[in-house]
């Protein structure tokens, strides 16, 4: 794993929303700034990373009942149509990141 992969991985985090759990990498402090500038529902996909428990038959009837791999685009596909879990999804991206800010702000007090 290279640096650059383990800084990302260093920013994922994990949550719950409709019975699923999605990774999400918190955005660094230049994405934040792009992230503004855009639809936050829309803005926020790329930073779906991961999910567990997910499975064809989750996202229409008649599919597979299997775990299915994380794919980000059938991610970002079925998400534009499950804005339950999209919010969800975004109230932790932005929750993310705050946290980090606060976390940088402590830390420049000591």
């Amino acid at each position: 794993m290279s640096l650059a992969e383990k800084l990302r991985k260093a920013r994922e985090v994990k949550v719950e929303a409709a019975g699923f759990t999605f990774t999400i990498r918190r955005p660094t402090a230049l994405e934040m700034i792009e992230l503004q500038k855009q639809s936050a529902a829309r803005a926020v996909l790329p930073f779906v990373v991961g999910w567990e428990g997910v499975s064809e038959l989750s996202m229409f009837d008649g599919g597979a009942p299997h775990p299915l791999p994380f794919d980000a685009t059938v991610c970002a596909e079925w998400l534009t149509d499950r804005l339950d879990i999209l919010g969800e999804i975004v109230k932790a991206v932005f929750k993310a990141y705050e946290d980090h800010q606060l976390k940088l702000a402590e830390a420049a007090k000591n």
